[in-house]
């Protein structure tokens, strides 16, 4: 199997589209001024306004780790806290950086089927304590699509909303597959961000074709103050910036950020149409974006990894993720069926 193989691991592995790569290649003529003062960036702040279909404020960080852990020491002082979702993101696969960045703000995890909050998880957690010597409540995390690969209905952030105005939180979105959501759910970038209370989001483009760069929209432009200041500081202002606005503007002036998001969940169908015909394989989530969790035997797992497939097993024994990306084949995934159907027989 070639070194280059076409893997499920996670839509990171996958490279840069073409239409992100050709604006790049446009942006690398002549010279243009540094850190963000170029008609790329400009461009792309403004295409991302219209997008959303109001006057945000748009930063750019190299990865999402920076965008999530900048944006809620934004919206946090050291003494408040977080509230996010047990399996989230910031909580599992960030090394402590949310807190590191907001000098000690706390997550407080909260349990939820299918990897989603709920109005009533949130409150029970704003509503536990309420004295001086506990961390206040003070932002809501949700990860749209989640960590399990569901999606938050326009009912369910209504509902977060709700809680949220009433004990006065903040709303952060990590969009690490925010595309794959937009897709999916058939809905405006708009209604299922700020006209559902969402005051920050983080949209990821690494995820979604390009090298790396991440957009943060801050949709409550009073949070955004300073906020310059505060990605030079950690070290996430790019002297050469139109390198990550450019791709970016090709992702969304062409349309390939929603046809790429489009091309992985249909993929992520077929593969988990496929994977059901198989006796011995049995569903761990729904399937509503681009990522297929599977309960596999352990010997299975062993010999898939004896044939160099590569997929990550952080979700308990016997819970495989596979996940498709804009470039995903078809003859890759039957491939990859084929090897469960043998190693399973």
């Amino acid at each position: 199997m070639s070194m280059n193989a076409e893997q499920f691991a996670s839509d990171n592995y996958s490279g840069i589209c073409p239409e992100a790569l050709e604006y790049m290649l446009q942006a690398n003529l002549g010279s243009a001024p540094a850190y963000g003062n170029d008609e790329w960036t400009q461009k792309v702040s403004d295409y991302f306004r219209e997008l959303f279909e109001t006057n945000c404020e748009v930063f750019f960080t190299f990865n999402g780790t920076a965008a999530n852990s900048l944006s809620l020491a934004a919206l946090c002082q050291s003494y408040h806290s977080v509230i996010c979702h047990e399996t989230a993101h910031i909580e599992t696969d960030e090394c402590g950086a949310p807190e590191f960045a907001s000098n000690g703000s706390k997550l407080l995890l909260a349990p939820g089927e299918n990897g989603k909050l709920t109005a009533q998880s949130i409150e029970a957690i704003v509503t536990k304590r309420q004295d001086i010597h506990y961390p206040k409540p003070k932002v809501i995390s949700i990860t749209q699509s989640t960590e399990l690969g569901t999606i938050y209905t326009i009912e369910e952030l209504l509902e977060i909303q709700e809680i949220a105005q009433k004990y006065k939180l903040k709303i952060h979105m990590d969009g690490a597959r925010f595309a794959n959501a937009v897709a999916a759910i058939n809905k405006t970038p708009a209604e299922i961000t700020w006209k559902s209370g969402v005051d920050v989001l983080c949209f990821c483009g690494t995820k979604n074709g390009m090298a790396l760069g991440e957009a943060i929209l801050f949709f409550n432009k009073a949070l955004a103050e300073d906020f310059d200041y505060r990605c030079k500081q950690a070290g996430q202002l790019a002297s050469k910036m139109r390198f990550i606005s450019a791709p970016w503007l090709g992702l969304l002036e062409t349309g390939a950020w929603l046809k790429n998001a489009r091309h992985a969940n249909q993929c992520a169908e077929y593969l988990e149409n496929q994977l059901l015909q198989i006796d011995g394989v049995e569903m761990m989530f729904l399937r509503e974006a681009n990522a297929v969790f599977v309960k596999l035997p352990e010997q299975v797992i062993q010999k898939l990894k004896e044939k160099n497939w590569q997929f990550y097993t952080f979700i308990g024994v016997g819970g495989v993720r596979f996940m498709c990306s804009w470039n995903t084949t078809k003859a890759r995934m039957d491939e990859l069926v084929r090897d469960i159907q043998a190693a399973i027989a």
